[in-house]
């Protein structure tokens, strides 16, 4: 019987660490390990939170992740603060403050937060419906969620999906997880609970 039970045990932790192995927080809260900052705009950390910040020369920014991400489910709050244009880019590279890949939007209200763009490319590949836009609470806390596997990708703010669509350029990416600021100063947003798990 306790033979029994510690087998039971055994086999609970096991499958407890591959769960907490399958979820990982991208942003420890106290400072900019794992990431990579790319430009000269303003990246800090200010009692937990995450903040991205225009700078003098008023470019564009970014912060990446040193690690490559393919297929993952990425759950996020980002609360804008200023201008709030920014957006979260998937599979993507930096060279200078020249980005290489897609972005789901995260922007001033109307402006298509949840839609997908491709930098340097083909432009909007996909906008949301514009009454799904109304779920952005601007100055607050919002919660968006990005899935990647293969060729799809689906985004969902405060719980609603904005986009579901394929597309094979976005399925050959290979890249990490790209936070943006947007150029022409004026921009600040607050990230915190960057959290992601690997499919």
């Amino acid at each position: 019987m306790m033979k029994s039970k510690i087998m039971l045990f055994a086999i609970a932790f096991a499958f407890q660490g591959i769960s907490n192995a399958q979820n990982s927080s991208l942003f420890n809260g106290k400072n900019l390990d794992g990431w990579q900052i790319y430009g000269t705009e303003k990246w800090y950390v200010n009692d937990g939170v995450l903040i991205c910040e225009s700078g003098d020369d008023k470019e564009y920014g970014y912060l990446g992740t040193n690690k490559y991400y393919k297929d993952f489910i990425l759950t996020l709050e980002f609360k804008q603060e200023s201008n709030g244009n920014s957006g979260v880019f998937i599979r993507s590279t930096v060279d200078g403050i020249k980005v290489k890949g897609w972005q789901v939007e995260v922007a001033p209200m109307g402006n298509h937060t949840g839609g997908v763009y491709e930098s340097y490319g083909r432009g909007w590949l996909i906008k949301p419906d514009p009454e799904n836009e109304k779920v952005l609470k601007e100055g607050e806390w919002n919660l968006m969620k990005i899935k990647v596997q293969g060729a799809n990708l689906t985004s969902w703010l405060n719980g609603t999906k904005m986009v579901d669509f394929k597309d094979e350029k976005i399925g050959e990416g290979e890249g990490g997880i790209v936070l943006q600021i947007h150029s022409g100063g004026n921009v600040k947003v607050s990230w915190r609970n960057i959290t992601i798990k690997e499919l």
